[in-house]
């Protein structure tokens, strides 16, 4: 141990640790905090329970499939060391293919490609034994890779990618490819884990084919094993790959025999009762030689005694914290919600608005990201945004070009969220973040979308009224049903957010398209208060212009009315044209006579078909819109970790 802090010591900072989220990253960055105090967590969505004794200050929010974000915080923070940790694809229930290349690869080449060319000490990347494939049997270094997974894919590319980095562009980087690492924090839904808690209780879980095998190696070595490749990091190491395993070739057989002897399990191992992994094969052990030859790296923690440490930690968990600790099922965990706020001309509201989001969020207890969105605001919202994620790193801001309305800002802040589920609020405070909670409760319990539904409004009596009576008209009117008095405060489903950017139209009615994606929706009662800081831009012409965009996009009553007026007018002309020529022919002495009564019917159809065709006009105007094919928005910039980085029309950083 006082060797591995003398390491750790030596390691040149800020440390960062990607995937601290993880199994091996979680314990990787514990112990290296646990003897300095420059290391920081990388995580995409938020602490979870393998760092919840964790700091904020050390906590960086940071999704690596996103090239601005990366830009963002390798500026900002200016790490020089990095252990990669983040991976997907690893657990047999990953299975989206585009999503493990992206993130096992491409985010990888993104982020070396900004470390390369700076002061920089250290890059060791988490890569795997799966590398090898079917060429598994103590394969040696230099021995040729046949991966049979996209995960497998995915590894062998990255190796290769920073083998050529560090043998042809000298950047200091090194692979290690890990066989089966176990221990503490290990996710509850793989094997150590759950064969140590059922010997804990006298029993043992179902195994695959006994034959099987693993190379079983203890996370405190895996541990030390990057500690010791970073500080040993030489340019004869660059773009190298380690082999990071015992040698040890253990059957499933003899593990199940080895934890019985151990814990003193009477029951008989029951094989082939469990379904193997795809990739899953008989001989897969490692030949550590390299390693210890190159990095005087070798494995100290036999079989046994890794069992018996890990199951001490398992001893902690309780039934409950049991069922939460994996991925497998995302419904055991608290879900995690992203709250996007429209800012325009809220400069003095944004810090309240991030304090009361925060207590919200805190008293439930769940991961959650706050993104601010700027839409071109001529105060200094920007500058409060940026100040407020230089302390708080859930905080993300987005600037806007120009102006583009509240609606293209709630789409905006969608387009980047991250989380389970989102929250839309205004700006202005009128939305109470308190809410939150209350609509946290009914999506837990299986609604889709929850809204605010607004039973009175903090306003002049007239106002209360027109808006009450334009949500009754808007229902009407509209071909799906529209909840009364519900606007755009609400919480809705990832997959819901889903679907709802899968809409197209550039004239947005967000409350609208809501309630056309469909799925479980239910509303909250609760008074809309008055606007804490300014005065409203809203005004009677916008609010008219409001009253249209919901009409016109979400109803045809306006056309039908028109096509009913018209069948009706061309009746009613029917009828008196036919009866004037009667009365002309038959009684002329009491016909019509002179041009009051054609003036009148000249300006009344004149003015009617002048309404009808500014009616028409409502709706050609939207598909103008729709058919030009114009950007919806435009990101001018992207605010993380008090740095703003420009954004290129391709949304990478300029």
């Amino acid at each position: 141990m006082a060797d591995l802090h003398a390491q750790i010591r030596a390691l040149r900072g800020p440390i960062f640790v990607t995937g601290a989220s993880g199994f091996i990253g979680a314990n990787l960055f514990h112990a290296i905090a646990a003897v300095r105090n420059d290391v920081f967590a990388a995580v995409r969505r938020g602490r979870n329970w393998r760092l919840a004794d964790v700091s904020d200050e050390q906590i960086v929010a940071v999704d690596l499939n996103d090239f601005a974000a990366t830009k963002n915080m390798v500026n900002g923070l200016k790490p020089q060391t990095i252990f990669d940790c983040a991976a997907y694809g690893a657990y047999s229930f990953e299975e989206e293919g585009g999503l493990i290349y992206q993130t096992n690869f491409q985010s990888i080449v993104n982020l070396v490609g900004l470390l390369d060319g700076r002061p920089f000490a250290a890059f060791v990347h988490a890569g795997s034994s799966s590398e090898y494939g079917t060429n598994c049997a103590a394969p040696s270094e230099d021995s040729p890779c046949e991966p049979n997974s996209h995960y497998a894919v995915s590894k062998v590319a990255v190796a290769n990618y920073l083998q050529y980095m560090g043998k042809h562009k000298s950047f200091p980087c090194a692979n290690l490819r890990l066989y089966a690492v176990y221990g503490p924090y290990e996710d509850t839904s793989r094997l150590i884990p759950n064969l140590l808690r059922q010997a804990l209780a006298g029993k043992l879980p179902p195994f695959v084919d006994p034959r099987t095998s693993r190379d079983f190696v203890h996370v405190d070595d895996v541990v030390a094993a990057f500690v010791r490749t970073a500080t040993s990091m030489q340019p004869e190491l660059y773009g190298e790959s380690f082999n990071i395993g015992t040698g040890i070739k253990t059957t499933i057989g003899e593990l199940a025999e080895t934890a019985r002897r151990v814990f003193n399990v009477a029951a008989e191992p029951k094989f082939g009762t469990m379904e193997g992994r795809a990739w899953d094969l008989a001989d897969w052990y490692a030949d550590p030689r390299k390693a210890n030859a190159k990095l005087g790296w070798k494995p100290k923690i036999a079989l046994e005694e890794g069992l018996r440490r890990t199951a001490e930690w398992v001893k902690t968990l309780s039934d409950a914290e049991h069922a939460a600790a994996t991925k497998r099922d995302p419904n055991v965990r608290k879900r995690s919600v992203s709250a996007i706020i429209a800012c325009y001309k809220d400069a003095q509201a944004i810090p309240v608005m991030h304090r009361r989001l925060t207590e919200t969020f805190r008293k439930l207890d769940v991961d959650y990201e706050i993104i601010f969105v700027n839409d071109c605001s001529p105060d200094d919202s920007a500058q409060v945004i940026a100040t407020l994620s230089e302390s708080d790193p859930r905080v993300i801001g987005i600037s806007h070009s120009r102006n583009f309305g509240s609606q293209m800002a709630f789409r905006s802040g969608m387009e980047l969220c991250t989380k389970d589920g989102v929250v839309l609020l205004d700006g202005d405070l009128q939305d109470p973040p308190e809410m939150i909670e209350r609509f946290y409760e009914r999506w837990q319990e299986g609604w889709d979308v929850v809204y605010g539904r607004r039973i009175k409004r903090e306003m002049p009596l007239l106002w209360g009224l027109m808006y009450k009576l334009f949500y009754r008209i808007f229902a009407r009117f509209s071909y799906i049903p529209i909840p009364h008095d519900a606007g755009d405060f609400s919480l809705m489903d990832r997959r819901v957010v889903g679907w709802l950017l899968n809409c197209p139209e550039r004239d947005l009615f967000v409350r609208g398209l809501r309630a056309y994606v469909g799925f479980r929706q239910t509303g909250v009662d609760y008074k809309r208060p008055e606007r804490m800081f300014g005065h409203s831009t809203n005004n009677l012409l916008k609010n008219i212009e409001w009253a249209k965009k919901g009409i016109f996009s979400f109803s045809n009553t306006p056309l039908t009315m028109l096509t009913s007026v018209g069948i009706f007018a061309l009746g009613l002309s029917t009828v008196a044209a036919v009866t004037t020529a009667l009365l002309k022919l038959f009684f002329p002495d009491i016909a019509a006579q002179g041009a009051t009564t054609l003036q009148i019917l000249v300006l009344v159809f004149g003015s009617a078909n002048l309404f009808a065709i500014g009616l028409v006009g409502e709706y050609v105007a939207k598909i103008m819109a729709e058919v030009k094919g114009r950007p919806r928005l435009i990101r001018a910039a992207l605010i993380r970790n008090g740095a703003t980085t420009e954004l290129l029309p391709d949304g990478k950083a300029r």
